[in-house]
């Protein structure tokens, strides 16, 4: 049976990671691995939300960047059958449409400052968010803390600074990394990037495993 190990593994549990509502917002070099390891796992209901298109310089870290030209939510929601994929700018216009409470999760890999910030403050109870990952080669590096505890991240910190700024108290969780960047330019490794999408989809398991809404 396809989904027979991960059964073992999550026992009673697997039912809810099945019935899980899983939103993935960006799905680049962080978001496609989030969206594989999920689809893999057993969730059943994916929706992906991305506006960009191929490019030749996706494909050192994306999954489906071998389609180039080709809408990104498009050539996944072939690769990936039965997730629901929309193709849209998100920002903070389109924010402010979103039903947060239609998912259960809401894994962010928005790499736009604003959109994200304005993403945090009306859903930050069911997101979990990645930080920054290009300029960094060590995956063993990566970890998970709340927003108020993330260090050696430039990105997390300006991203703080955002929401003190409009008076935010909430608190979510991140992945981030403290590697110091190994470049100035716009380097990335998919062992970084990728790793990061993946410790995302392990965090959102947990999070729909510890779940106690009916």
């Amino acid at each position: 049976m396809r989904y027979e190990r991960c059964r073992t593994l999550f026992g009673d549990d697997f039912e809810k990671i099945q019935k899980a509502k899983v939103l993935i917002l960006g799905v680049g070099g962080v978001g496609s691995f989030a969206l594989d390891c999920l689809y893999r796992s057993g969730v059943q209901d994916i929706t992906i939300v991305d506006f960009d298109t191929y490019d030749v310089t996706n494909q050192n870290r994306q999954i489906g960047s071998e389609a180039v030209g080709e809408v990104k939510v498009e050539v996944l929601a072939r690769l990936y059958p039965g997730i629901k994929a929309i193709n849209a700018k998100i920002d903070k216009a389109w924010i402010k449409r979103l039903d947060c409470e239609a998912y259960d999760v809401v894994l962010d890999c928005i790499d736009d400052r604003y959109a994200k910030v304005e993403l945090l403050l009306k859903c930050h109870d069911r997101v979990i968010s990645s930080m920054g990952s290009a300029k960094k080669c060590d995956p063993t590096k990566i970890e998970v803390a709340s927003i108020w505890k993330t260090h050696g991240d430039p990105f997390a910190r300006k991203i703080r600074y955002e929401l003190k700024k409009r008076g935010f108290k909430g608190d979510f969780l991140v992945v981030f990394s403290p590697e110091e960047p190994r470049c100035k330019d716009k380097g990335s490794f998919v062992g970084v990037t990728g790793a990061f999408g993946l410790v995302l989809c392990s965090q959102a398991i947990k999070k729909i495993k510890e779940d106690k809404r009916e």
